[in-house]
């Protein structure tokens, strides 16, 4: 490890317990972030396409 890295105001396990949650992390096009800004959007986006899959395979 570098010198110049100081840990020494660090929190040891600080995000421990969310790690163990565990992580989905999408990364979007730029173009599709214009229109889904944030996780809300995107979201609301996949639950309507689930739903119009549903529909569809009725």
């Amino acid at each position: 490890m570098k010198d110049e890295y100081d840990f020494s105001k660090g929190t040891r396990g600080k995000y421990a317990n969310l790690y163990e949650l565990g992580t989905n992390v999408v990364l979007l096009d730029p173009e599709l972030r214009k229109s889904f800004p944030d996780d809300e959007a995107v979201n609301q986006a996949l639950r309507e396409f689930l739903e119009l899959k549903k529909s569809s395979t009725k």
